[in-house]
């Protein structure tokens, strides 16, 4: 289940690593990069965010809504109390931040999210929309966006049929029993 607090902070780490600004297209980027990675090593995201193919490439959904203060006030009061609103097309962090503070992320998570950086942070934000069009389960939208399945992305990780199945059914599982207890 998305949780926008987790989102923002994981935003806010990599900002941190950064210095605490960067193009929101590159953090879109690495934030991508990263939920790819989870799913490699997890087979779940750390977003928990429906990733979509747009012109420069995969995206995930809703942190694209909260980059571009597109979400809802009630939505948007937790990605604001970390990062600050975009501006000439980079965001930065509301304040700094210690490892302490990041209580929604685990340390597997804070593991990938440094892996990421240390494979792409040095990239600019054009290098990586471009590599990111190379990835499989990126389709060219056409001006519009289009979904990307979790099922496409555990195919181009290179997981067999058989693995992207249980793992499916495992995701469904996994999401029915947050939905249990969203519903409480």
């Amino acid at each position: 289940m998305f949780n926008e607090r987790k989102v923002a902070q994981i935003a806010a780490y990599l900002l941190q690593k950064r210095g605490g600004k960067m193009s929101h297209l590159k953090l879109m980027k690495l934030m991508y990069l990263a939920d790819r990675e989870s799913y490699l090593q997890h087979g779940c995201s750390i977003s928990e965010d429906c990733a979509v193919s747009m012109a420069k490439g995969p995206v995930l959904s809703q942190t694209l809504d909260l980059m571009d203060g597109d979400a809802s006030v009630l939505t948007q009061k937790e990605w604001d109390s970390w990062i600050s609103p975009k501006a000439n097309h980079e965001v930065s962090l509301a304040h700094p931040i210690n490892l302490h503070s990041l209580d929604e992320l685990s340390a597997s998570e804070i593991c990938i999210l440094d892996e990421i950086y240390k494979q792409y942070g040095h990239m600019g934000r054009w290098e990586l929309a471009e590599l990111t069009h190379d990835f499989p389960e990126w389709h060219d939208p056409e001006k519009s966006m289009l979904p990307i399945s979790t099922h496409d992305i555990f195919k181009a990780l290179g997981k067999e049929a058989n693995e992207v199945m249980g793992l499916m059914s495992i995701l469904e599982e996994n999401r029915a029993i947050d939905a249990l207890f969203a519903s409480l």
